[in-house]
């Protein structure tokens, strides 16, 4: 398997949202991605504002584009805050630097897509897209 299923994107969603109400945390959207940042499937929980699509996107889209999870990103733009400004402005869809982006690994370790949740606190958001993947079958990482 080279890239996520909409199958396995919509099992990722449905867990995250499971998740999130387990939690009982704020009207949450989730941002599935291929490994060329392209959407295979997106939800949003009702109230969650038009915005959510941009955040979940980024965060995904952002540790496709660094090989990275958006959470190591946060913490890159801390230590290199000029390089990370000029990536994000070259960001295609764009790059958002917080807790809850995750790349989405098959079972060889390779890059098959990632997850982009927004909503709740980015360590929350983390939390819902690392129990969506797990749902999958999928890992993370």
């Amino acid at each position: 398997m080279t890239r996520i299923s909409l199958a396995q994107a919509n099992t990722i969603i449905e867990a995250a949202f499971a998740k999130a109400a387990e939690m009982n945390l704020a009207p949450l959207g989730v941002a599935v991605l291929d490994p060329g940042a392209h959407v295979v499937a997106f939800q949003r929980q009702d109230p969650s504002p038009f915005g959510r699509f941009a955040l979940a996107t980024g965060k995904a889209a952002g540790a496709l584009q660094m090989g990275r999870p958006s959470r190591a990103l946060e913490e890159l733009s801390k230590a290199r805050p000029g390089f990370m400004a000029s990536a994000a402005a070259n960001a295609p869809m764009g790059m958002i630097a917080a807790a809850g982006g995750v790349l989405v690994l098959n079972q060889d370790g390779e890059v098959i897509g990632a997850v982009g949740v927004s909503g709740d606190t980015s360590d929350n958001d983390e939390t819902c897209a690392l129990a969506g993947i797990a749902a999958a079958g999928l890992c993370s990482q």
